[in-house]
């Protein structure tokens, strides 16, 4: 009987100790000490990006990496004006891990080491929990220019055109709504300063530390009109947007209080900002405002922007304004793409087993002219081919024509005309030629090769 006893203690004590073994196998603790929960994964490429995503879909997390490498020459202005140096750079080398960390939650992080200079881009926490309405926090674009907001990715030439550099916001901290249903998108957000490198997080430290000062907030806000969203060969878009912005600590003390405006006409690789209006002192606020159409069918696409900005300091006001044109064809039976949910085209389809070649022209045009503010205005001319040899490899083929006015000097420190001695000089007042001439034009020719992965 004792036997007996002791063989069926054994027994519950082997079958309790395994079940004891087995739960604590499926148990996992973190560096912390908590237990935690643990989904099974399964990794694929999806277009040659690494994901992995559990069984149910609920969770998935992915890497989002870019290299865009640079070279450009540039030729034609005149030989005593200031040199433009040839060159080739690392125009972008980004670094991004996204997930879905449930259903409704969503994160990113996306840095960049372009050239070796570290720069935060997005960091955000995004809920979409609420039918036909995403919230997101953190560092990212503000929606405000659908030139902008499109990924570097999926530019149609390898720059932006001169006014969304000059006048449009980028990234800020801040908080944004938007909504979508059907052919209809709008979007609200409030905004900080910028956050990206040493440089800005010293400025806001320094403005707060040493005087003080608040922040400066912006309220910016766009609606989209996007009819035939059902039909994905073809479409229209139409937007209006307008920010209300006051200014941020994000610049050195000495600057606070101002606004300035100034930008590249070409790629990065030319360092020389010919239109810059310099810091204009004593600013109260910034109205800017703008409208944006686009529309495709087929391997055709068009698209546009006219953008203004109403400064008002203590004295007066100043409005500088731009825009830009542009189109693109597919020429081997692509289709064109547009992202409904963000307002902006996204990556074409290939027409060909080997990819597509597509042939884009624009046209740009910058004034930072106004009242006693000489910033210059220009005017670019940009024919580009793109080959799209797959989903990630893309390589681009820029030629451009810039035509400056006499008043794109970079702020008094570049040729732009004759004295009347013949030699060259930076001063508008005394360059002999006559209004509408003088300014510095060029041609520019450059290529990049980009992989996304």
């Amino acid at each position: 009987m004792k036997k007996l006893s002791f063989l069926i203690w054994g027994l519950l004590l082997s079958f309790f100790s395994t079940a004891i073994a087995q739960e604590l196998d499926t148990i996992r603790y973190n560096q912390y000490g908590v237990a935690v929960d643990r989904k099974e994964l399964r990794s694929e490429a999806r277009n040659n990006i690494l994901v992995f995503e559990s069984k149910h879909q609920n969770y998935k997390f992915w890497f989002d990496n870019r290299v865009q490498v640079d070279a450009a020459t540039f030729f034609g202005a005149k030989s005593d004006y200031d040199k433009i140096g040839n060159g080739a750079s690392i125009r972008r080398a980004r670094f991004a891990v996204k997930a879905q960390v449930t259903k409704d939650w969503y994160g990113e992080v996306d840095v960049d080491f372009a050239d070796g200079i570290f720069e935060l881009k997005d960091a955000i926490v995004e809920y979409d929990g609420i039918k036909n309405v995403a919230l997101k926090v953190g560092n990212f674009k503000e929606d405000f220019s659908m030139e902008q907001t499109t990924s570097s990715r999926y530019l149609t030439f390898m720059e932006r055109p001169m006014v969304c550099k000059a006048l449009v916001p980028s990234r800020h901290l801040g908080i944004q709504g938007e909504y979508l249903r059907d052919h209809f998108r709008a979007s609200l957000g409030m905004f900080l300063q910028r956050v990206a490198g040493v440089e800005e997080v010293t400025n806001v430290q320094d403005n707060n530390k040493d005087y003080g000062r608040n922040q400066g907030y912006s309220i910016t806000s766009k609606v989209g009109w996007m009819p035939y969203t059902e039909d994905r060969m073809q479409g229209c878009y139409l937007g209006v947007k307008g920010s209300y912005r006051t200014p941020k600590t994000d610049v050195a003390p000495k600057d606070y209080g101002g606004a300035r405006f100034s930008t590249r006409n070409s790629t990065s690789i030319n360092r020389k900002k010919y239109l810059d209006t310099d810091v204009i002192p004593n600013v109260d606020h910034e109205w800017l405002r703008g409208v944006e159409a686009a529309a495709y069918y087929g391997g055709f696409r068009v698209q546009g922007e006219w953008i203004g900005n109403h400064v008002t300091t203590e004295a007066t006001y100043y409005n500088f304004t731009g825009w830009y044109v542009q189109a693109a064809y597919l020429l081997f039976g692509g289709k064109q793409k547009f992202n409904v949910s963000e307002g902006e085209f996204t990556q074409p389809t290939r027409g060909k087993e080997w990819g597509d070649v597509e042939l884009a022209m624009r046209c740009d045009y910058l004034s930072l002219n106004d009242k006693d503010v000489y910033g210059g205005s220009g005017a670019n001319f940009t024919t580009g081919l793109n080959f799209y040899v797959n989903n990630n490899v893309k390589i681009a083929l820029n030629y451009q024509y810039t035509n400056n006015d006499r008043y794109a000097n970079g702020r008094g420190k570049l040729f732009i005309g004759h004295d009347a001695t013949g030699a060259p000089t930076t001063d508008y007042k005394k360059a002999v030629e006559g209004k509408g001439k003088g300014g510095v034009s060029y041609h520019m020719l450059a290529m990049r090769f980009e992989i996304n992965f």
